[in-house]
C-alpha cells in the first residue's frame, strides 16, 4: 500500500462518514530509526491526545521526542522513555487523582495497559490520513458512535466477525488507541479518558477507533459497500 492510496482512503473515510475532522495517521519509528525528511518537529510541548487533536483539525504534519511530549505515561506506554514510577504503581491515579478505592486496584489495572518497551521508540509522526506523506502504523479516526458503528459494520463486510475492545477509562488516545492496536493488529474501540477529555477538544460525543494500518482498504473498500446513500 504506497502514500496515494492510503491518502485516498483517507478521503473516503472522512467523505462516507461525513467527518468534520480528519483521520490521523500515526507512526512509531523505532530506536535508532531515522526521521524522513521534511517533516518538521512539533512547535511546542503537548500531549500526546492533544497532538492528535490538533493534527484531526489543523491539518498539519510533524513529528515528535520524548522532549515534546507533556504527558510521559503516554509518553512512556508509546515507548518514548520510562513510564514514571508513580503512574506505573498506579500511586498517581490512587493517590493524585482518585479514581481508585486502593493503590492496588490502580496498580492492577495499570499493570493492564498496553505498553511497548522502555526507550524502544526514537520519535513519533502524525498526520491527517488523507494528506499524510509517509504510511502510518495505525490510523485514529475520533468520532459519533453512529460513525463508529459504520466503521465496524465496514470491517464486518468482507469476512464477518466480530470487534473485541479493551478499555479502563485510563490512556485512552496512547495505549488503547494506538499501542494495543500496534501490537495486536486488530482495530480498538476506546471511550477516552480523563486527560484525553479534559485537554482536548475531543467532545463528550465522540469515541476513538484505531485502525492498524493493514486493515485499512478493508475498512475502507466495505465502506464505500454500506455506505449510507
Amino acid at each position: 500500500m504506497d502514500v496515494k492510496e492510503i491518502n485516498k482512503y483517507g478521503q473516503e473515510i472522512i467523505d462516507c462518514l461525513k467527518l468534520t475532522t480528519s483521520p490521523v495517521a500515526v507512526k512509531l519509528i523505532p530506536k535508532g530509526g531515522e526521521i524522513p525528511e521534511g517533516i518538521n518537529k512539533v512547535d511546542e510541548a503537548m500531549r500526546h491526545c492533544q497532538l492528535v487533536d490538533r493534527v484531526r483539525r489543523s491539518g498539519e504534519e510533524f513529528y515528535t521526542q520524548v522532549e515534546d511530549q507533556m504527558c510521559k505515561g503516554g509518553a512512556g506506554a508509546m515507548g518514548l522513555g520510562e513510564m514514571p514510577p508513580k503512574v506505573a504503581s498506579g500511586e498517581f491515579y490512587f493517590k493524585g487523582l482518585k479514581q481508585f478505592s486502593t493503590q492496588g486496584a490502580a496498580r492492577r489495572t495499570l499493570e493492564m495497559v498496553s505498553k511497548l518497551p522502555p526507550n524502544s521508540t526514537e520519535a513519533i509522526m502524525y498526520s491527517p490520513l488523507e494528506k499524510t506523506t509517509f504510511v502510518p502504523d495505525v490510523v485514529l479516526v475520533i468520532c459519533n458512535p453512529r460513525q463508529v458503528m459504520l466503521l465496524t459494520q465496514a470491517m464486518m463486510y468482507k469476512t464477518g466477525g466480530r470487534i473485541e475492545s479493551s478499555f479502563a477509562g485510563k490512556q485512552s488516545v496512547c495505549s488503547d488507541g494506538v499501542v494495543r492496536v500496534y501490537k495486536e493488529g486488530k482495530i480498538g474501540v476506546t471511550v477516552g479518558c480523563s486527560g484525553s477529555r479534559t485537554y482536548t477538544k475531543i467532545s463528550d460525543e465522540e469515541m476513538i477507533m484505531g485502525i492498524p494500518i493493514e486493515l485499512l482498504a478493508d475498512v475502507a473498500s466495505g465502506l464505500k459497500e454500506i455506505c449510507p446513500k
